[in-house]
């Protein structure tokens, strides 16, 4: 980002937006785009671009949907855990199927890189995993870190685009269909999490 900072920002913003735009609208049409690719859609020359986005990885990071996200949870919050967790579910589900072709764009990439390049793609950073488990903080310190970490990760499982993979194409569902089975199986976790924690008291 430090070429961004430099000089002219406002153009150079409009110049990263340009090829950010370009790269998810080629992702959009089933396609993991290069640097170059992206340049000659956004009319960019692959210099320019270079400056932005050294490389496939970087620009793919920035093309993904949720790479701004910082929570679900709306400032109003409630306490209630399970409403929270079903706020946080809703949302990440319904973004999911509304960018699937991104991020089925991504599940391919990061099935198809070495172990190294797969940990710098999005889907493979663990945000989804800290809304998640922003959303159960209310059960501490009933639950450890660990174990709340432990329960956002299997509902992580259990609503991603993997799962949505699966669900429709597997599976049969619709998106729709696919999108309420996700929201169940959070639902479901958390239960029984939470009987856990009330049988070992």
């Amino acid at each position: 980002m430090g070429y961004l900072q430099n000089g002219r920002t406002s153009q150079k913003q409009r110049t990263r937006d340009a090829l950010v735009a370009a790269a998810r609208e080629l992702v959009t049409q089933g396609r993991a785009p290069t640097v170059e690719e992206a340049a000659e859609a956004a009319a960019i020359s692959r210099t320019t671009a270079y400056r932005y986005f050294p490389n496939q990885r970087e620009l793919l990071a920035a093309a993904h949907p949720e790479t701004a996200t910082e929570s679900y949870l709306p400032d109003d919050a409630p306490t209630d855990v399970a409403a929270r967790l079903d706020i946080v579910v809703e949302r990440f589900t319904r973004v999911i199927v509304e960018t699937e072709v991104q991020q089925r764009a991504m599940l391919r990439l990061s099935l198809e890189m070495d172990e190294e390049e797969r940990r710098q793609l999005p889907l493979r950073q663990g945000r989804a995993i800290k809304w998640i488990a922003e959303a159960l903080s209310p059960l501490q310190p009933e639950m450890s870190d660990g174990d709340v970490r432990r329960l956002a990760i299997a509902i992580r499982s259990a609503i991603g685009i993997e799962s949505l993979v699966w669900l429709t194409d597997i599976a049969g569902l619709s998106p729709d269909d696919a999108r309420q089975l996700m929201r169940w199986s959070a639902r479901a976790m958390l239960t029984a999490a939470r009987a856990g924690l009330a049988t070992n008291a």
